[in-house]
């Protein structure tokens, strides 16, 4: 029987490894840019095209390579980063494993033109699917310049499952941001399609978050800074106020490398305790200065994940810091004491005179049980009772009604006691026209309706119902193109990212059709004109972001699902929230609308908006 165990070749062998290194166009992104920085570069320059389908390409201006160490290089695990396996532990680079290149010449053409200082010439080498196709001698300047065209050309089950443009240039743009912000002394151009995205200076840290962000992130940004034995923290947090319930705006990074952690998350969001809306979190952009070998960062492929030997020691330092920067800006609510009537606290002084404790005046004489010298209160004789209701009948405009008065009562205990009721209490919006008139619906905990069929009791999720219905209205507003929408008075500004600015022009006819009118103003920058109708009273911006996100994270390309995410998103901007009281009209408004929807059983992500409780499951309750 023959051998069954063999070697792979090089090339299926660099392809496996290209499956774990490169996963998009955004990975060959953050590989080469890395390599750029380990070479000491200072400018980097990156151009793509169709989202790096087409073309990948960095430029740096580093130390270069020379002929034999740029033919090395596209060897797997050939690296210049470690020699022993100790090194590990001491790393102060981005890349070290010595497999990019090799990985990225597996599943792309790739021609690399690179010279150092003391070369008069430079090297060219061009590879396609791991093949060297030539290797010569050219004029170049200092440092490399990496080509990548036709990413996965030799593997078409890789590029078939690529997302949209907007999609992996948006990952290609977030791999950018998280170099691009722990780097702030190296310039950086960004040219997507012939376009200048992003053109970044050297500056300090802060001048680079508000050059990526904009400039109105300055005014929201407080800095941190703490400095231990064990660990440097330093970087900056967002005001409470600016908290969003999506939010990109959320960095780590150690020894100059991005990482993610929800360990140390969940410090950042404690410090914040009690100062934040419900389901939001606010930005932050916080760098970690700590020994190497205290770190490991060989524990995920990626090396986003990073594994610190102290992590419980540096969790109380990542809140005090945090805590301490939002008590300095006077963002944590300040205490004020009312010293009215407080006794006079001495002040120190060197004299030797002892401090005398405080004295309370009482009067010794005073007897609580002595009725007398007190102003006794006696209660007025009625000799007849029916002057009590003189001018009743002039003034009786002035009295409540008891009908009215139970409309008034029912509504002080609905808007007053609401909050304070406990899980069982139910209340019911009343609606008095009339005392023989029945109330048909009631609504419980202020999140579902209650009301009588024949088979039993049916409970309704108002929100969930709610986001149906306007589901239906909005997905029909876009398929029939009808517009309705109002003006705004003054425009509301928006800027964006490159990646939001390309999925907004992706929609934004879809969006004229829901109401939404904009006008670009160039640089990624929008003016909001007109609103949805219905919804003019609410902001604009939170609107387009969200459908931007849910657009992106769709990652279609069908005209039609793209249409229903964009429904979707508005409908749950715009639904009634979970907690609100509704009246007794609003409640039949909703639930008519619900069953004129063509399924009013179940929402469009699939949840469940109606449960009947049966006369059968409701007896055995009480058995």
């Amino acid at each position: 029987m023959s051998d069954i165990i063999h070697l792979l070749p090089d090339s299926v062998a660099n392809q496996i490894a290209a499956g774990e290194v490169i996963q998009r166009p955004a990975s060959v992104v953050k590989e080469l840019v890395e390599n750029a920085i380990d070479a000491g570069a200072t400018h980097i320059q990156i151009i793509i095209k169709d989202a790096g389908r087409t073309l990948i390409q960095v430029i740096d201006d580093g130390k270069g390579m020379s002929e034999t160490d740029a033919r090395l290089a596209f060897e797997r695990h050939a690296t210049s980063k470690i020699q022993h396996a100790s090194d590990l532990f001491a790393l102060r680079t981005m890349g070290f494993r010595g497999e990019a290149l090799a990985s990225i010449a597996a599943i792309a053409h790739v021609e690399l033109r690179t010279r150092r200082q003391e070369d008069e010439l430079g090297t060219k080498i061009s590879i396609a699917g791991s093949n060297v196709e030539s290797q010569e001698s050219v004029s170049c300047p200092v440092g490399c310049n990496f080509l990548v065209k036709n990413l996965f050309f030799n593997v078409p089950a890789r590029r078939k499952f690529l997302k949209t443009n907007a999609t992996e240039f948006s990952h290609i743009e977030r791999e950018f941001f998280r170099i691009a912000l722990v780097y702030p002394h190296i310039s950086f151009e960004f040219w997507h399609n012939d376009q200048e995205c992003y053109m970044l200076q050297a500056a300090g840290y802060r001048e680079r978050i508000v050059s990526i962000f904009g400039k109105g992130i300055n005014s929201q940004l407080l800095s941190i800074n703490a400095d231990s034995t064990l660990i440097k923290i330093y970087g900056f947090i967002g005001k409470p106020e600016t908290a969003k319930k999506q939010n990109d705006k959320q960095y780590f990074f150690v020894n100059s490398r991005y990482m993610r952690h929800s360990y140390f998350h969940r410090a950042v969001m404690q410090a914040y305790d009690r100062m934040l809306q419900p389901a939001t979190s606010p930005d932050y952009f916080i760098y970690f200065d700590i020994n190497p070998e205290n770190i490991d960062v060989n524990i995920h492929p990626t090396k986003t994940e990073i594994k610190f030997e102290n992590e419980q020691a540096i969790w109380p330092i990542v809140l005090t810091s945090v805590k301490e920067a939002l008590g300095r800006f006077n963002v944590m609510p300040s205490i004020d004491f009312d010293l009215e009537g407080s006794p006079d606290i001495p002040v120190f002084n060197t004299s030797g005179t002892p401090v005398q404790p405080p004295k309370i005046n009482v009067n010794p004489e005073y007897n609580p049980f002595n009725t007398q010298d007190k102003p006794s209160y006696t209660r007025p004789k009625m000799d007849d009772w029916s002057k009590l209701y003189e001018g009743f009948e002039n003034d009786k405009n002035q009295f409540v009604s008891p009908t009215e008065g139970a409309v008034e009562l029912f509504s002080r205990i609905s808007d007053e006691d609401a909050d304070d009721a406990s899980d069982g209490d139910v209340l019911f919006p009343v609606k008095m026209e009339s005392e023989e008139k029945e109330v048909s619906y009631l609504q419980l905990k202020n999140k579902y309706i209650l009301t009588s069929v024949r088979s039993g009791l049916m409970c309704i999720d108002q929100r969930r119902a709610h986001i149906r219905i306007l589901f239906d209205r909005f997905l029909s507003n876009l398929t029939s193109k009808q517009t309705f929408s109002q003006k705004l008075l003054f425009p509301e500004r928006l800027d964006l990212l490159s990646s939001e600015a390309m999925i907004l022009d992706e929609i934004k006819d879809d969006l004229l059709y829901l109401g939404f009118e904009i006008s670009d103003l160039g640089n990624n920058s929008y003016a909001i004109n007109s609103l949805p109708a219905m919804h003019s009273g609410q902001e604009a911006k939170p609107f387009i972001l969200t459908m931007i996100d849910a657009v992106k994270d769709q990652n279609t390309n069908i005209k039609s699902e793209m249409l229903e995410n964009v429904a979707l998103s508005l409908a749950k901007m715009s639904a009634i929230p979970s907690g609100k009281q509704l009246q007794q009209e609003e409640m039949i408004e909703l639930i008519n609308s619900l069953f004129a929807c063509t399924d009013h059983y179940f929402t469009p992500e699939n949840k469940t908006i109606i449960v009947i409780v049966s006369d059968e499951e409701m007896a055995k309750l009480f058995k």
